[in-house]
């Protein structure tokens, strides 16, 4: 299987500029070392109808292209099944009845981020589980066999992040982002993953885990988000963020586009007048100031977060 970058989106909702932004970058990253480039929905939690058919078009009104078929998560619990199984045979999960109230209030180690979990249920005896079954469903956690794992990022160089026992299905049923990435990524060949750095935390959780199922790490590039004026990670409250709002305001998908790649430093126009000269090393670094777009006007001088 040839080497593959991908988009994941979760179709909760209409995609925003800031959304858009990295989608570019992830196509650009990908096309520009001859890989392929996937699309996945995850649509494991949050889905929205119609949300997806919104942000394949929205995506495409920006110029980005993939390769092959849609491929969905809902359509892929028999390998996240198969990979919970393999941990389990290997001794590498539990079951935990905490809530996520319990969680918050429990001591943690020392350096350990907040709602990393304390390990309540780590060693509960039988009669103990069975007890607690009776009075909760039990999510399945991994057993951690390291207290902290190493990324090295395109972007961020090496990070490392603290492995805590973390969920791999919830209590209701349904397969956790931690797991159900790697997965993916595994199946879909997967080996390079650009993405918002603020999912870099999460990734030596994700690491330790490939390591665990046999599976390879991909190269990480995590990218700048963009923020609102107040400094807040940009959402959809923040007025017209979104292609089908900024149209409604006279501004044209390919106005979008153009300032997302202004604010990357890249040229106008198609994303392949981008590729040509797209250098991942000369990207910023800090998040971006979205300022808004008037018809006509662009977005003016794109601006870094202070």
């Amino acid at each position: 299987m040839s080497s593959a970058g991908r988009f994941a989106p979760s179709p909760s909702g209409e995609l925003h500029v800031g959304n858009l932004r990295t989608a570019i970058l992830a196509w650009l990253f990908a096309r520009s070392t001859g890989r392929r480039f996937l699309m996945r929905v995850e649509d494991l939690d949050r889905a929205r109808a119609g949300a997806e058919a919104e942000q394949l078009r929205d995506l495409t009104a920006v110029g980005i292209s993939w390769d092959g078929g849609v491929v969905r998560q809902t359509d892929r619990e028999h390998l996240y099944d198969a990979a919970i199984a393999q941990l389990t045979a290997a001794g590498l999960t539990y079951e935990c009845f905490c809530t996520r109230r319990e969680i918050q209030d429990a001591p943690s180690a020392p350096h350990a981020p907040q709602g990393a979990y304390p390990g309540t249920c780590r060693n509960l005896s039988g009669a103990e589980r069975e007890a607690r079954r009776a009075a909760r469903p039990a999510a399945v956690r991994l057993r951690a066999a390291v207290a902290e794992a190493t990324v090295r990022d395109v972007l961020h160089g090496p990070y490392t992040g603290v492995v805590d026992d973390f969920v791999l299905r919830r209590n209701d049923g349904v397969t956790a982002y931690n797991l159900a990435v790697v997965v993916d990524d595994d199946a879909q060949g997967i080996d390079q993953v650009v993405r918002g750095d603020d999912l870099l935390p999460s990734t030596p959780r994700q690491v330790h885990l490939a390591s665990l199922l046999n599976m390879p790490v991909p190269e990480y590039a995590h990218v700048p988000l963009v923020l609102n004026a107040d400094g807040a990670r940009l959402a959809k409250r923040d007025g017209a963020v979104t292609l089908a709002d900024l149209a409604l305001t006279g501004v044209g998908a390919e106005e979008v586009r153009d300032a997302l790649l202004a604010s990357l430093g890249l040229p106008p126009g198609p994303l392949e007048h981008a590729l040509a000269v797209f250098d991942p090393a000369a990207l910023p670094r800090e998040p971006w100031v979205w300022p808004g777009l008037q018809p006509g006007r662009g977005a003016g001088v794109p601006r870094a977060a202070s």
